[in-house]
């Protein structure tokens, strides 16, 4: 749901940089209505964005009436809140961003696109193909383009696999540092470093650093191998504007286990 505290989403973003968390929505793994009970679940746990999207099985038939089903119920929560002086309206008013893997995942419905450039691919689709092909339907849909470097770390998993992507390794912080001052040349407003969806170890803290030391206009996303809230602290002790996770919230069934999850990875994240 789009901010009211904001003319648009890149500079919600960029206010709330610092120890905030995204929950990945994947439609692939659940249906609309499991995907906006996860979403209700993680807002009132603390989760400052919703991305929707995922490395493989993602198009128009699931994305689309998944971020239909989550953009209605933000506004069911918001409106329950207004009939309650005791609660916040604008807690729900949390933007439901795009994360797509190309052309074919995308959502009129949707606040806003990470409109990325997987960097350290060796295929040009993921460079420029996919998103030539994605552009007129944005400007059509009146979605907000967010410039995004996407950068894949070691080990990668079906992200760097699905990209085709050069892995970034542990100890290349001089190469991750390039990445990121070229994202910022380009003029992107955001930097992800991503470990891929359910990686065994997330992005290395020194890659974190690097990126980080290289630039300070870019809002530096990261995500992948983070199951815990000592770990996501230690991503943003070594820079992270924000925590992305998407298997952790996968693992539960019950919205209520999931929320109270949530509760204390947040809590010891912004620790």
């Amino acid at each position: 749901m789009r901010p009211t505290s904001h003319t648009d989403i890149i500079s919600y973003v960029r206010a709330h940089s610092g120890h905030s968390h995204v929950i990945l929505i994947d439609p692939d793994d659940a249906s609309p209505d499991v995907a906006a009970q996860r979403c209700i679940a993680a807002v009132a746990a603390g989760s400052k964005m919703i991305f929707v999207g995922g490395s493989s099985g993602t198009d128009e038939d699931n994305v689309h009436p998944t971020v239909v089903a989550i953009q209605e119920a933000l506004e069911l929560c918001k409106w329950n809140s207004s009939q309650d002086a005791g609660l916040s309206e604008n807690a729900w008013e949390v933007p439901v961003v795009l994360f797509p893997q190309g052309a074919a995942a995308l959502s009129p419905s949707a606040d806003a696109i990470t409109f990325m450039m997987l960097m350290n691919s060796t295929n040009p689709e993921f460079l420029v193909g996919e998103q030539v092909r994605g552009a007129p339907y944005i400007r059509k849909a009146g979605v907000e383009p967010m410039g995004m470097g996407y950068v894949i770390c070691a080990p990668g998993g079906k992200a760097g696999e699905v990209g085709q992507a050069k892995l970034i390794e542990a100890d290349q912080t001089d190469l991750v540092a390039a990445y990121a001052m070229c994202a910022e040349s380009y003029g992107f407003s955001i930097l992800y470093l991503e470990a891929g969806s359910g990686a065994e170890t997330p992005v290395h803290p020194n890659l974190i650093r690097a990126a980080r030391a290289a630039s300070d206009k870019l809002v530096l996303l990261v995500g992948g191998g983070i199951r815990d809230g000592a770990t996501a602290k230690a991503a943003r002790d070594a820079g992270a504007d924000w925590i992305v996770t998407g298997n952790l919230c996968e693992e539960f069934s019950n919205a209520h286990e999931l929320q109270t999850t949530l509760e204390t990875f947040i809590k010891e994240l912004e620790s």
